[in-house]
């Protein structure tokens, strides 16, 4: 993304994999992770929540729209410091998602979206969430789908993810962790985007320099309503989306 971009937002600096709000090349992947997040908004009502890897916190402040309490956990410490001064309604913390400096059944819900991708130990991970939360609480995760994402490989595509997961092999890391699997379904398109617009938007990146304006303002029509989320068709889904219970 032009650096001029970042620099008009304020806002965290983008990093190549954190997306952040305010930046109109961003918008697409931006409305993609907040449909997520408003998908999973109900699951907090009334709730202590800890989103683990709570990045630029955007999607932390949306879900303390709804829940009684919600801590942001990132073990970055510039992201910590601007989740605290961006969202006052967010208690951001600066901790390891390996260790999480909470206490055994402390939280009624673990959000964790777009992350699992980027850990060495998933299965630690997910250990670790279980721990922490109550008896009967859930543990909230979406992830890239690895069919559409990195298709035909094991190996990410994209350098800042350790392992992607189908939607099957999300479905068993989960249970394997011990874990109740209430809901898992896929975020798709709707009908307003056409497909092949995440393709034109790595071709411009790769290739660098301006952003066409057909391109630039597709992209930033993109709202939250242009996305779905159903559990029909799970390995043609962009992003998975799971509710499990403790």
């Amino acid at each position: 993304m032009p650096p001029e971009a970042a620099g008009q937002t304020g806002q965290l600096p983008l990093t190549g994999e954190r997306t952040v709000p305010g930046i109109v090349e961003e918008n697409y992947w931006f409305r993609r992770h907040e449909a997520a997040y408003r998908a999973l908004v109900p699951y907090c009502a009334g709730a202590v929540v800890l989103e683990a890897g709570c990045g630029e916190g955007y999607g932390a402040d949306l879900l303390a729209g709804a829940a009684r309490l919600v801590c942001g956990l990132d073990y970055d410490a510039l992201t910590a410091t601007h989740v605290g001064k961006a969202y006052p309604r967010v208690r951001a913390v600066r901790g390891n998602l390996a260790a999480l400096p909470v206490r055994s059944s402390g939280v009624d819900v673990v959000a964790n979206l777009q992350v699992v991708e980027h850990l060495w130990d998933q299965e630690g991970f997910l250990r670790e969430c279980r721990r922490v939360l109550r008896p009967g609480g859930r543990l909230l995760v979406t992830t890239p789908n690895r069919i559409t994402f990195s298709p035909g490989r094991e190996t990410p595509l994209n350098p800042f993810h350790t392992r992607e997961l189908s939607a099957a092999e999300l479905d068993e890391l989960l249970r394997g962790a011990g874990f109740e699997v209430e809901l898992l379904a896929g975020l798709h398109h709707g009908p307003r985007i056409r497909p092949s617009i995440i393709d034109a938007q790595v071709e411009v990146v790769l290739r660098g320099g301006a952003w066409p304006p057909e391109l630039l303002a597709e992209v930033s029509a993109v709202a939250t309503d242009d996305f779905v989320i159903t559990t029909v068709d799970l390995d043609a889904s962009l992003d998975l989306v799971a509710v499990a219970r403790r």
